[in-house]
């Protein structure tokens, strides 16, 4: 363009060439003064079924790179349980490994983040140091929702801290079989405690504005998404058989495994995962009336759904016989995001194959993206999509672990004090001439976090930083009153000693899902040995440290005191603050109790039911009734 003599009309052109590439370079989705929705319409508007394909993958972060990321233009990381950038990795290496994900997503064409997702279940339990909070079956016990609020703001801090945006919590399954493996990830056989307790989402998420529209998830500046799950039926399975079939009628799936997904999506929960298990015989994984039908259309969800682990393949039996069909049959349900996770190859070209042969139509595509990326919007992933150190110091904070020793002292339920009601053995007092501390779960920090802790199924002895039951018991006591511990004792131990009483703390191994599965529901070996041969010997307080209800009617005679510790994490000094006094019991079992396995499934309102300790039972100090 010549112009040799300066003019106004040469100026103007000038003004119109750069006016016009200032509008070539605005893209409405890159501006947050638009709304989502705009934002949303013109990125959609923009991409390839490539990039539309790569943001329903999820891949754990083993397969992961920054050139997979930009190559396949992938939306989604995980880190399954256990999956770690090292052991005993700090919170810059978690940052620094998000980040470099990060920075190949953002290398594609349009810059779209990725969204890292992880198990933070009870805490953000993968990570070393972090504060591990009680299970949720503990929590139920507590029936504070204000509590479990606190609990989710701490957790989201602590998800933040390791450069994390989403946590696959809360699980809100109502279990109906403590013979289930994951009961102990539920907070209650009552559907109305756990609707209570999904105020976890408000913590994780932030406070829900007023006036917010039903349904569209709500996520506020540094929280963290939260993914309700698993949807849904998941805690009704036959015999408690995990991802078995939930045979039940409408009116039983709608009153007591749907009411808490009400409440998670009026509280603006961001995610919601589908269950591995069946309803009346077909998998949830390829349940379109629920999943489309019931959540996405009648409940006004807006956020995304993503499938479990590997969730889609076990659509068919056995899992991934047809994985073709099983895209088809999973993204046709209305299964937003597929966390595939490893052969995320063979999920993009399946993927791409059936779209291009109108077997899942671009309108399901588009639906899809638009719900992921409704999320990545909302919660200002696109603003500021790298994470920093600035929340670095949150993990295993001082006011967390505080905040989790209160939660344990509410969630213990006292279930025997004392032979009479004026014969109360706790509380006990802290000046004794010997104290015997014996038992399998007295002294091993991974027994009293239980599975999803570190590893998916948990560990052995000092797994993480914390305060083990004998070390509380240790620091509770006075100076001058010894603590004697031994794991399994003899008779010629009681008998060399003059010990004042016995604290017994016994319980469950570890485990997570399927490998919890069990039939007996028995206390871990030699449990049942070192009762009888203590309690016969001492007077004693058995505390037992379980994920249900065990058996434990037998021994019931033996013991003067009995408490129900549940899973309590890494801060065993609440349950010292309790036993000696400090603070009063206030738990309420959130589920019965059985006498013997031959009841279950046993819940409260049915015709045969005749509990040891029923729903809601909980003594005080002070009280031989239910306090």
């Amino acid at each position: 363009m010549a112009c040799p003599n300066v003019s106004w009309g040469c100026l103007l052109l000038l003004l119109l060439c750069f006016a016009w590439m200032g509008d070539a370079e605005y893209a409405k989705y890159k501006d947050p003064k638009q709304p989502v929705n705009t934002r949303i319409k013109d990125l959609i508007g923009r991409m390839t079924l490539a990039e539309k394909i790569g943001q329903m993958t999820q891949i754990e972060r083993s397969v992961a790179s920054a050139d997979v990321m930009k190559n396949y233009f992938i939306g989604s990381i995980l880190s399954g349980g256990g999956s770690v950038p090292a052991p005993q990795a700090t919170p810059a290496m978690w940052i620094n490994m998000v980040n470099e994900f990060q920075k190949g997503a953002l290398a594609t064409r349009l810059g779209i983040p990725m969204i890292y997702g992880i198990d933070a279940v009870h805490g953000n339990n993968n990570v070393y140091n972090a504060t591990i909070f009680p299970h949720n079956v503990g929590l139920g016990a507590t029936r504070d929702p204000d509590l479990v609020k606190r609990i989710g703001e701490a957790t989201a801090l602590e998800v933040r801290a390791t450069g994390i945006p989403y946590t696959f919590a809360p699980c809100i399954a109502v279990c109906r079989d403590p013979r289930w493996g994951r009961c102990y990830e539920s907070y209650s056989e009552d559907h109305k405690i756990v609707q209570q307790m999904t105020d976890i989402i408000l913590g994780l998420q932030g406070e829900i504005p007023v006036n917010h529209t039903k349904g569209v998830p709500y996520v506020a500046k540094n929280k963290v998404a939260a993914c309700a799950k698993h949807f849904v039926g998941d805690g009704g399975t036959h015999n408690g058989i995990n991802e078995n079939n939930t045979i039940i009628d409408e009116h039983g799936l709608l009153g007591i495994h749907m009411p808490p997904y009400y409440d998670s999506i009026i509280k603006g929960v961001a995610t919601v995962m589908v269950s591995y298990s069946s309803v009346n015989g077909e998998k949830m994984h390829a349940n379109h009336d629920l999943v489309t039908g019931y959540l996405k259309s009648k409940l006004h969800f807006r956020g995304f759904v993503i499938s479990d682990w590997l969730g889609i393949d076990r659509i068919t039996s056995p899992a991934g016989a047809n994985y073709t069909y099983s895209v088809q049959a999973g993204v046709n349900a209305g299964i937003d995001m597929v966390m595939v996770p490893f052969n995320y190859t063979e999920f993009i070209e399946d993927a791409t194959s059936l779209v291009n042969k109108r077997i899942i139509s671009m309108s399901r595509i588009d639906d899809a993206v638009s719900r992921i990326l409704r999320v990545k919007f909302t919660m200002g992933l696109f603003e500021n999509p790298l994470a920093d150190l600035s929340f670095a110091d949150q993990l295993g904070k001082k006011e967390h672990r505080e905040l989790a020793r209160e939660a344990v002292r509410k969630s213990l339920v006292l279930l025997k004090n004392g032979n009479t009601p004026n014969q109360q053995f706790l509380p006990l007092p802290k000046k004794a001439s010997k104290i015997l501390v014996a038992g399998s779960h007295a002294s091993n920090l991974g027994y009293q976090c239980g599975g999803w802790s570190i590893q998916w199924m948990g560990g052995s002895g000092d797994i993480t930083a914390g305060t083990t039951i004998l070390d509380a018991i240790k620091s509770t006591v006075g100076d001058a009153t010894p603590v004697v511990y031994s794991e399994n004792p003899d008779d010629s131990l009681m008998k060399k000693n003059e010990f004042s009483f016995a604290i017994v703390v016994v319980g469950e191994p570890p485990y997570a899902e399927t490998v919890g599965d069990n039939t007996d529901l028995t206390i871990l070996d030699p449990g049942p040995d070192t009762i009888r041969t203590v309690c016969s010997a001492l007077k004693c307080a058995v505390v037992v440290v379980s994920g249900r209800p065990v058996v434990i009617e037998p021994y019931l005679p033996l013991m003067e005191a009995l408490v129900a510790a549940w899973l309590p994490g890494t801060e065993g000094q609440g349950i010292a603050d309790v036993l000696f006094g400090d603070y009063g019991f206030t738990g309420k079992l959130s589920r019965t109790w059985f006498k013997s396995v031959d009841q279950l499934p046993m819940n409260f309102g049915d015709p045969h039911y005749d509990p040891l300790f029923p729903l809601g039972f909980g003594l005080a100090i002070n009280s031989s009734q239910p306090g």
